[in-house]
């Protein structure tokens, strides 16, 4: 089947009448080798995976073998510990209610970081409702890294399952698991780790750090949206709590076989991707240094992820920065999962930021198809947007 031509060649910029895509924390386009691989099951390998009566489902399994193999290549785990899920959601869910399950029948202790992703504040949030569980809060410094006082502090007081992400979806801050997780195994903590931001983009390497649960998501590496993986050794579904009850459902075998397809190009590309990316990211930087020295940089500089710059002006509102780069330049004011609602942000206020700095946050997310002409312009953009708000703030106070 001749699909190429409806898909955007893999060097192109992704530049169109929707201004520069600068977003990719919160969603990255589809590679189109994974297009490719993703409209073959669709139209191809149509086979309903669970009917291997004949060969089309026989066709249909073997595509979820061959993704399951690339997933765990990609974290180097056994690919009979890759269960796949419509999303990262869908696999924290699963995780937090097995370790409810498993747990000896008292409150699951659950310890997780301020800065979490809501998927994983929400659902240990609504197991303590229901009297499943207790939060133990562990804190973080201005650079949204672990204060590991409180993470000791906390594993002595006792943790039965410890959340914590490999990077952060806002600010970008990588986390030490191979510490994190000395630590909690010492401790006698489980350990679920929410790698959607860094799978691809940090070494995770699961035989060198047996966490008992990870989770990734297919959009967040170039895949389709709708799959997902929860990845353990000890996972059972019947063990799961009806917390988040699961049935057998048709496979999802176009996306699941997206995301294989995506794992794949990560483990043989990530890397050198993860270098040319990290630079325009600095060279962005440095353009907007220059023209806005009151610029501030939140988090780590020197332990982020290589695609993420996270900004803020002070004094200079970020929902009228982002309004006028509308159909520009397309970045965001925070967490997408957050879209819709101007509330403030909880990773933000943990990090102890000053008001100012978080009403003028901006997130920067660069990606696989962002050209360095793409960062020249969106550097002019991004400042003129900037320059013309500080403008009308200055005028209306004026009048």
């Amino acid at each position: 089947m001749n699909s190429v031509s409806i898909f955007r060649p893999a060097s192109q910029s992704l530049r169109n009448t929707s201004g520069i895509y600068l977003d990719h924390h919160s969603t990255t386009p589809v590679d189109q080798r994974v297009a490719e691989v993703v409209m073959r099951a669709m139209v191809e390998d149509f086979g309903n995976a669970n009917s291997i009566d004949h060969t089309y489902g026989e066709a249909g399994r073997h595509l979820i073998e061959r993704a399951s193999f690339h997933v765990a290549q990609l974290v180097n785990c056994d690919d009979a510990d890759v269960h796949f899920t419509s999303g990262s959601t869908e696999a924290i869910r699963l995780a937090i209610a097995h370790a409810v399950g498993v747990a000896d029948g008292r409150p699951l202790r659950i310890g997780l970081s301020r800065v979490e992703h809501p998927a994983v504040l929400d659902t240990a949030a609504r197991a303590e409702r229901l009297g499943l569980a207790r939060l133990i809060w562990i804190d973080v410094g201005t650079d949204a890294q672990l204060d590991m006082a409180s993470l000791q502090e906390a594993l002595k007081d006792g943790i039965d399952l410890l959340c914590i992400m490999a990077a952060n979806n806002e600010v970008g801050t990588i986390y030490p698991l191979s510490e994190i997780f000395g630590l909690a195994e010492a401790g006698g903590a489980l350990m679920l780790v929410d790698a959607t931001q860094a799978a691809g983009r940090v070494p995770i390497d699961l035989a060198e750090t047996p966490v008992e649960y990870l989770i990734l998501s297919s959009h967040k590496i170039y895949g389709p949206k709708g799959v997902g993986a929860l990845i353990s050794s000890t996972y059972d579904a019947s063990q799961v709590h009806g917390l988040a009850a699961t049935h057998d459902a048709t496979p999802n075998v176009p996306g699941i076989a997206g995301m294989g397809e995506a794992c794949r190009l990560m483990a043989e590309e990530g890397l050198t991707d993860n270098r040319r990316t990290a630079e325009m990211r600095d060279t962005l930087q440095s353009m907007l240094i220059a023209k806005l020295p009151e610029l501030v940089v939140n988090a780590s500089q020197a332990n982020r992820l290589p695609h993420s710059l996270h900004i803020s002006i002070p004094g200079v509102p970020n929902d009228l920065v982002v309004q006028r780069l509308r159909g520009r330049v397309a970045v965001s004011t925070g967490a997408a999962c957050m879209s819709g609602a101007q509330s403030a942000s909880h990773v933000l206020q943990a990090m102890g930021l000053s008001q100012e700095i978080q009403n003028g946050a901006l997130r920067i997310g660069l990606g696989r198809f962002t050209t360095q002409d793409d960062i020249t312009l969106a550097a002019a953009e991004i400042e003129a947007a900037i320059i013309d708000v500080k403008s009308a703030l200055k005028g209306s106070s004026d009048d």
